[in-house]
């Protein structure tokens, strides 16, 4: 996977200056400021650096918990995804207004997020107005800094220590990494005794009590001489069932978490079989463009019907990833399992040679040709795989607007039988020969 960089996200009340903050510590001018509040309403990467360490700073729309409005609630969960993927929290206040209602209850969230927060007490235009940031001590996230966006003092005190708190995210994000595989699941699977279970350790909190796993736990291993990086994450449930609890900051990492994988373990209960919350959370990964395995946990104490379990995984997921058994309280079938993720991790990142590609498609063609639609039919001229991470493959055909959704699945799935991409994400492009634009 590409490098990242590592992430700061700038939050706090609506109208505390904290696109202005943005702007003085990127040195441009790239986020929308203005006196009226409420600006600022989506997410928003700006680059950054300082003595030579870069890092991304995410502006985010004030949050006013006490504002139900609908555009409200939608600036508020932005922000809120913004402090679930970031290194480092900067709260942004005014030290004009001094500590407010909404400072305070946004505080105490970050107090348990488990993300280094840094308290910018903004609005400190002169520096006799430095005794105006004692207040924000009573906020209980450490000593505050006196900044003013609008002049830029103190800013350079404030980017020292966010270096200082990014050093080794910056060091562990630069180059390529090892392989990250992530263990997700509904709550209480199994996820942490599976990790457990591969490194032969206690390394995560395991408990009978449903979401004892409030955060992404990364884990550095060697499987077969190779590097990989093992992620427990927190049970994902439906967001609508977590909305205002400390689960759903939780929730939030686990699905980053997700999106930063090479290869996801879906954990399933095998005394439930594969549940339709299960097939949400492979979706999830789908989407997110990882190759997936599914693995039914405490095999040991059921009789699924395993035969039935990976039809329904066949007829449900368009990716049909591989359906294993395993215990983690036995050690049944672990030993297999982060093997496996590595060899689909492989096919994600492999080439398909284009003349091989084309002898393919030709042959597939020949045998069953596509449907004709309105009269005439789709004619497939060139096929060239032009990505890996997952695969994706462009296809040149005469015009788009002839082809038939179930041909196209058909096409798909006779590819991921002949080249082992059960599990593995697959994109197909079809697109136009000529100038010609038509619709899939």
């Amino acid at each position: 996977m590409s490098a990242r960089l590592p992430t700061v996200a700038v939050v706090g009340f609506p109208n505390v200056g904290k696109s202005t903050l943005v702007n003085r510590l990127a040195g441009g001018r790239e986020a929308v400021t203005h006196t009226e509040p409420g600006v600022t309403r989506d997410r928003k990467r700006v680059p950054c650096e300082w003595n030579g360490t870069a890092f991304e700073l995410l502006d985010t729309g004030g949050i006013d918990f006490q504002d139900q409005a609908e555009l409200a609630r939608d600036v508020q969960r932005q922000a809120r995804l913004g402090i679930a993927e970031a290194d480092v929290v900067m709260l942004v206040t005014d030290a004009r207004a001094g500590v407010r209602a909404g400072d305070a209850e946004l505080a105490k969230t970050l107090r348990g997020g488990g993300t280094p927060v840094l308290v910018v007490a903004n609005k400190v235009d002169r520096p006799g107005d430095e005794h105006l940031t004692a207040e924000f001590h009573k906020l209980g996230l450490g000593e505050p800094f006196a900044v003013s966006a609008t002049h830029g003092l103190g800013s350079g005190d404030l980017l020292d220590r966010t270096v200082e708190l990014l050093g080794d995210r910056a060091e562990a994000k630069s180059g390529e990494g090892p392989t990250r595989v992530a263990v997700v699941g509904r709550p209480n699977v199994g996820k942490s005794s599976l990790v457990n279970a591969f490194l032969d350790a206690d390394r995560v909190i395991v408990s009978e009590r449903a979401g004892t796993t409030r955060d992404a736990i990364d884990t550095e291993l060697e499987v077969d001489g190779r590097p990989l990086v093992l992620v427990d994450t927190a049970g994902l449930r439906r967001r609508s069932k977590v909305a205002g609890t400390v689960d759903y900051y939780a929730q939030l990492r686990s699905e980053r978490a997700v999106e930063r994988a090479d290869v996801v373990l879906v954990v399933c209960d095998a005394r439930e079989g594969v549940t339709a919350e299960d097939l949400r959370v492979a979706e999830l990964a789908m989407r997110a463009g990882c190759a997936t395995l599914l693995a039914l946990n405490k095999w040991d104490v059921t009789a699924t019907d395993i035969d039935d379990a990976r039809a329904r995984v066949e007829r449900k997921l368009r990716l049909r990833p591989a359906v294993v058994t395993c215990s983690a309280l036995r050690g049944r079938n672990v030993a297999n399992l982060l093997p496996a993720a590595l060899r689909l991790a492989d096919r994600a990142a492999e080439r398909i040679p284009t003349p091989e590609l084309n002898r393919f498609v030709a042959d597939l063609v020949a045998k069953t040709p596509p449907p004709a639609r309105r009269g005439r039919r789709l004619r497939l001229y060139y096929a060239a795989q032009v990505e890996v991470r997952p695969p994706r493959i462009a296809i040149q055909v005469n015009d788009r607007r002839l082809l038939v959704r179930n041909w196209a699945y058909h096409l798909e799935n006779r590819l991921r039988e002949s080249y082992g991409l059960e599990g593995v994400p697959l994109i197909i492009d079809f697109v136009p020969h000529s100038g010609r634009r038509g619709r899939a």
